[in-house]
């Protein structure tokens, strides 16, 4: 199954408009055991019988080889529901595909992690929720869940596959950086990345209980900098701060369109993972076409790439081509418009509302929680 362009126009036509994917979020499902309240998922989650099969998958890992995919990331929900996961990463991998197993560990055993090594997984990206069982069940919506992530990362080492621990942070955690971090140095992982909860799918519904305090933040940028002195050489250490109090958006997923793309466990192919929320964007099967011509001539891929798009604040200013006008989906959450400048830039006319409002949720009571279906 090859998508490979056939004619020298057709190259020139596709480089023109966007260069190859580098990487491609596959959700293998929407199941998942925990039911994290800031899940990125989609509100209205895909039902099992909706979900690509195993042959249908493979297939979409061959048309993403030969479009140019070199980073794969196995994802979900968690991916651990499917059974056919090592099935999965072998095909990938005979592909030449670099492979990334996102998890919540829940699902997982010493078996399964040994059959996935041995056949050749690259990496695996374990979630925490907390630094002890208490608060960790507790965000994780999960009871029993850090204890098996721990053992996970004692299963994922000892088979030889690198680590990485992904802390999201938020209100209710923030606390716990600095212990997260010595977390990571025990468990032997190589990476960690301490992401402040970014507000789509289910964290939209729980701004009032996540949202973190300005003290809060600034306190996680000083335990960061300083980590980052103390393990340099020993622990790598990504920092996403948080969107909301910075002056400038960051360049969402490197663009719109121009480095990577999701697909959804029915097979959907997205630009990023809240990309639905939109309006007025259709968004392409890959049971009804092939992935190259979705990436390249897709109307939802080529909303927002270039400059056209822009409103005159950001085609005039001189980071238009550092951070793209930020993330679509954040201007269409803030500022009802996707195609407006991002809310966070202290140069949009939506910043001091954005500021009191951020500054109003963090102050009230922590709210309660609202879990992610599963």
């Amino acid at each position: 199954m090859s998508t490979a362009v056939t004619s020298a126009d057709d190259v020139i036509h596709d480089v023109s408009r966007a260069p190859p994917p580098m990487a491609m979020l596959a959700e293998l499902t929407h199941r998942c055991p925990l039911a994290c309240p800031y899940c990125s998922n989609p509100v209205e989650l895909t039902r099992a019988n909706e979900e690509l099969s195993t042959e249908e998958w493979i297939g979409v890992f061959e048309q993403a080889a030969d479009l140019g995919v070199l980073h794969l990331h196995l994802s979900g929900g968690e991916p651990a529901a499917r059974r056919d996961l090592v099935e999965l990463t072998k095909a990938a991998i005979s592909f030449g595909l670099y492979t990334n197993l996102i998890t919540s560990g829940v699902g997982l055993t010493e078996e399964r992690i040994n059959s996935l090594a041995d056949a050749g997984l690259d990496h695996v990206q374990l979630s925490i929720q907390g630094v002890s069982p208490e608060s960790a069940d507790r965000i994780g919506g999960y009871k029993g869940g850090y204890e098996r992530k721990m053992a996970v990362a004692g299963w994922v080492t000892n088979a030889g596959i690198p680590l990485t621990l992904n802390a999201v942070c938020h209100r209710q955690n923030m606390g716990e950086i600095d212990a997260m971090i010595e977390l990571a140095i025990r468990l032997k992982a190589r990476r960690i990345e301490v992401a402040t909860v970014q507000f789509h799918g289910w964290a939209e519904r729980n701004k009032g209980a996540l949202m973190p305090t300005r003290e809060q933040v600034e306190r996680a940028t000083c335990t960061v900098t300083e980590a980052r002195k103390k393990y340099e050489g020993i622990l790598v250490i990504d920092y996403v701060p948080a969107d909301y109090y910075s002056k400038y958006p960051k360049a969402c997923m490197g663009g719109w369109g121009r480095v990577g793309l999701n697909v959804t466990p029915s097979g959907r192919v997205l630009p990023c993972h809240a990309a639905e929320t939109i309006p007025g964007l259709s968004f392409e099967n890959i049971r009804d076409g092939s992935l190259s011509e979705i990436w390249y001539e897709s109307d939802a891929f080529n909303a927002y790439r270039g400059e056209d798009w822009m409103p005159e604040l950001c085609r005039s200013c001189e980071r238009k081509k550092v951070d793209f006008g930020g993330c679509r989906c954040q201007a269409m959450a803030l500022a009802g418009n996707a195609s407006a400048t991002d809310p966070v830039c202290i140069r949009s006319p939506l910043r001091d509302r954005l500021t009191r409002e951020t500054d109003e949720l963090s102050a009230t009571p922590t709210a309660t929680l609202t879990y992610r279906g599963r």
